[in-house]
């Protein structure tokens, strides 16, 4: 039987996600910093749904420029996301 744990084995490396106010960084071990983007989310709201359009630097893009029913925003505040 394929276990479960075995499945995750296969994905599973040692990695760090580093959750920053202005960027956002994901290490892995042996690869270093695979991924280096602004903390920035844009999303649209719907009848009080967001849906994320844009993350990192297609969001950045985005800041000031939106339409009402658009915001492009920085989530972390002093180290929390807001």
């Amino acid at each position: 039987m394929f276990g479960m744990d075995k499945l995750l084995g296969m994905f599973a490396s040692d990695m760090a996600i580093d959750l920053g106010t202005a960027n956002t960084l994901v290490y892995v071990k042996g690869r270093g910093i695979i991924l280096s983007e602004p903390s920035v989310v844009a999303y649209h709201v719907k009848d009080g749904v967001k849906k994320v359009l844009a993350v990192g630097e297609d969001a950045k893009l985005m800041l000031g420029r939106t339409p009402g029913s658009i915001e492009a925003i920085r989530p972390m505040r002093e180290g929390v996301i807001a």
